[in-house]
Formats: C-alpha cells, structure tokens, sequence
C-alpha cells in the first residue's frame, strides 16, 4: 500500500480532474489576466510533478518542454487543453511506480538539491507537500477562472477524501 501522503496526492490529483471536467479547449485557454489560463495550470502541475518525482529524485526527463514552457517565472502561453492532459498523464504515470516505493524513511532524508544555482536542501517529504498544496493552490484558481466565464454547478467543496484518502495513522 503507498505511503498515506501517496494517497493524499493521488486523491488532489483526482480532485483537478474534477473541478475541471467538462471544461472546452477554448475555455482551458482563455487568460484573465494576471492569472494563466487553466490549460497552463495543467503544464506547469505537470512541469512541478516531472522536476520533483523524475528530473530531482531519479535523473529522469520525459518532456523536456515542460521546462522550457510551464516553469515558474516562464512566458504565459495558452496551449492546447488536450496536449496539456496527456503530457500531465505522461508525467504522472510515469512518477506513480516511484511515488509508490517512497516509505517514512525515504520522505524524511535530507537531499540536496542545485536551485538557482544555489544549493537548496529539503526531504522528499517537504517536495510532497510542496505538490499537494500546489496543485489545490491552482484547482481553485481554476475554478475561479471557470466561474468567471460563467459556467454552473462546479465543485463547491472537497470530494470523497473519507472514502479515498482517509487518515489512517502510521
């Protein structure tokens, strides 16, 4: 069974999926400014997910474009909604079998890290949570940005945690 912090990034994963579903191409790619346009949301999830799970933790880059399109600080773009799930699909399944061997242990290890060009040094455990509380940073900014297109009856609150990712002490 992964780790319970698995469970709970798996669970804000299938809460972006969600808050989005039913969203058009040309909605996921509409920018009010300041914010990106949602299909970038997705990117740069995908960019963050890539950097951590493959690039930092196992030497690893699936699609290098992510680095050069959806990175903090890159040039807005608005790519296609389609292109952005499936490179979002790509990385994430490509990071689940590792994400499934991470133990207490492994979270909690100090690793050091070149960011900037400075060393940066955290835990896998620290870079899980930078993940979960990024990816609910940008489902409601999302669904901010689909309420001010106008679109009804989306999701208000947080789904089915008790049945999909409970608490469940250690």
């Amino acid at each position: 069974m992964p780790h319970p912090l698995i469970q709970q990034l798996r669970f804000t994963r299938s809460e972006l999926r969600r808050a989005l579903a039913g969203l058009s191409d040309a909605d996921a790619r509409q920018r009010l400014l300041p914010m990106n346009c949602i299909s970038w949301n997705i990117g740069h999830l995908a960019w963050q997910e890539q950097r951590y799970w493959l690039q930092r933790l196992q030497g690893q880059t699936l699609l290098p474009e992510l680095d050069k399109l959806f990175c903090y600080g890159c040039e807005a773009v608005t790519p296609p909604l389609d292109e952005m799930w499936a490179a979002w699909q790509t990385v994430s399944s490509a990071a689940d079998p590792f994400l499934d061997t991470l133990t207490t242990t492994y979270l909690a290890e100090p690793r050091t890290f070149i960011v900037g060009g400075e060393p940066f040094t955290t835990n896998a455990g620290n870079l899980l949570h930078r993940v979960i509380y990024h990816y609910w940073y940008h489902i409601g900014e999302s669904l901010a940005i689909r309420q001010k297109l106008g679109h009804k009856d989306l999701p208000d609150f947080v789904g089915a945690i008790d049945e999909e990712a409970p608490y469940v002490p250690e």
